[in-house]
């Protein structure tokens, strides 16, 4: 990889969407794995780094509790071997992401219900 395809921390907060902090606090406890360093110590994010940041943020914001990221991150850096869990683990946060929306759904129709009725006091 040439130096041009790394990414400043600053960089890499901006394509990720997560603040340089989560970045740190990620990469401590193991969910972002070891971050390449410069040779004066500063951060390097590769293209890489970008799409497993997608794949946490994916998971942060459909509710996956941050032990079980860790949980597909370590499976993830256990190799091939472990694409049984990988899809075990996905599988069953997608069930959960299911019942979600299908309640978030049942919540839009009171909503929409509501709605109805104060349009049709308005008029």
């Amino acid at each position: 990889m040439t130096t041009s395809t790394y990414l400043t921390p600053a960089q890499a907060v901006e394509e990720s969407g997560f603040s340089l902090d989560t970045l740190r606090y990620y990469e401590r406890i193991g969910l972002l794995g070891t971050v390449e360093r410069s040779s004066s110590g500063h951060r390097r994010f590769t293209q890489d780094d970008l799409e497993w940041l997608g794949m946490l943020r994916c998971l942060r914001e459909t509710g996956m509790p941050i032990a079980e990221m860790f949980r597909f991150a370590e499976l993830v850096r256990a190799g091939e071997e472990t694409y049984p869990e990988r899809l075990a683990v996905l599988e069953e946060h997608n069930e959960q992401v299911e019942a979600q929306i299908a309640n978030l759904r049942q919540q839009q129709r009171l909503i929409h219900a509501k709605i109805g009725f104060y349009r049709t006091a308005l008029h």
